[in-house]
């Protein structure tokens, strides 16, 4: 082969080899901007305020990632641009690179890792319901489980209780996901209707065309106090014990580092709970445990 064949035949190599290292970092540092997934109406967690601002638990937590992806690139002018997602689009967004971070209210299921990489826990979160408060006592006592203890009798019950009843969850999540296993193992004759948002599902619920509105418990405790704390309770009841985290393109190991290694120094700084009193309230032990067992060692 002669020296020009060779010089072809290695240039054509290169071309088919994707240089090291390339991938969310690298797109970062070549665009000059992060894009921080975002959801409107997930409060506390992410959430756009009355001024427009996009805020939230999540969203500040990734503001913290967001200045160790500035220090990693020697980037301080870094652009951050947040662009809205919705719980059927949001996990496709961070597949296809549409975002780089995702900063919401994400329960992490390995059928959700079948397409994205996520984070360490952000939260411990869990599925809880909401009724009327004038709902029938018999109705609340099923649903948290005050039935007797005898599984047949309760499950008899509960089938009994719920018989024709309406119950509600969002789309896309695993509330939504999770009610329709329940009713199919309980072999429970209630019907099952799903809607787009949080405040559509409290609606329905409030004015009685659903008995009950399942969804992220954290969620449903902030919806209830902001828009009907009167007529509508949240149940101390979680059905659920789901980790919620940040999520991320599946394979980028070097980003998913720069990632976890600045959560776990915003727990380890007690930054994460100054966070969190500010969107939850003053951490309780069980809380301040989680963020103890949630930090990586170096």
């Amino acid at each position: 082969m002669t020296g020009g064949r060779l010089a072809l035949a290695a240039l054509l190599a290169l071309c088919c080899v994707a240089p090291a290292g390339a991938g969310t970092l690298d797109r970062i540092k070549e665009s000059g901007k992060i894009r921080i997934g975002h959801r409107a109406d997930a409060r506390p967690f992410s959430y756009v305020d009355q001024a427009g601002k996009v805020t939230g638990y999540s969203v500040a937590l990734c503001e913290k990632v967001v200045d160790a992806v500035k220090m990693e690139l020697g980037a301080s002018a870094l652009a951050v641009e947040y662009v809205k997602v919705d719980t059927e689009d949001r996990f496709d967004a961070v597949a296809s690179g549409k975002v780089d971070l995702l900063c919401g209210a994400e329960t992490v299921t390995l059928s959700r890792r079948q397409k994205v990489a996520f984070s360490v826990p952000i939260f411990a979160s869990g599925i809880s319901a909401v009724l009327r408060s004038d709902a029938p006592e018999r109705l609340r006592a099923v649903l948290e489980g005050r039935e007797p203890p005898y599984q047949t009798r309760w499950r008899a019950n509960l089938a009994q209780v719920l018989e024709r009843r309406t119950l509600s969850a969002e789309a896309g999540t695993t509330a939504a996901a999770w009610l329709a296993k329940r009713r199919e193992q309980l072999e429970v004759d209630a019907k099952i209707v799903e809607v787009s948002s949080y405040k559509e599902g409290l609606e329905r619920v409030a004015s009685g065309t659903s008995d009950a509105f399942f969804g992220d418990r954290a969620i449903l405790v902030e919806e209830v106090a902001r828009g009907a704390p009167g007529k509508l309770v949240v149940l101390d009841y979680q059905y659920t014990h789901e980790p919620i985290a940040l999520a991320l393109a599946r394979g980028d190991e070097d980003f998913r580092l720069l990632v976890d290694r600045s959560l776990s120094a915003q727990y380890r700084s007690g930054d994460a709970a100054r966070t969190y009193e500010h969107y939850f309230g003053v951490p309780d032990e069980s809380t301040r445990s989680f963020f103890r067992l949630s930090v990586l060692p170096e």
